[in-house]
């Protein structure tokens, strides 16, 4: 059974928030001398998303 995948639209400055947040998540593990792969494949997949122009209609 595959995985279902997830989508999440986020703004330009969202998106920088982000990545700031995820930055000084790998940043403290390594100051406490822990494993920051899984941070650092989620950076790649973030730096790497494709980029979609959207128009959000409220009802």
């Amino acid at each position: 059974m595959k995985t279902p995948k997830y989508h999440i639209y986020l703004t330009n400055e969202e998106r920088s928030e982000v990545l700031k947040s995820l930055i000084d998540l790998k940043n403290a593990l390594i100051e406490q001398g822990k494993y920051t792969d899984v941070i650092d494949e989620i950076i790649i997949k973030l730096s790497y998303a494709r980029k979609k122009n959207i128009k959000v209609k409220y009802i």
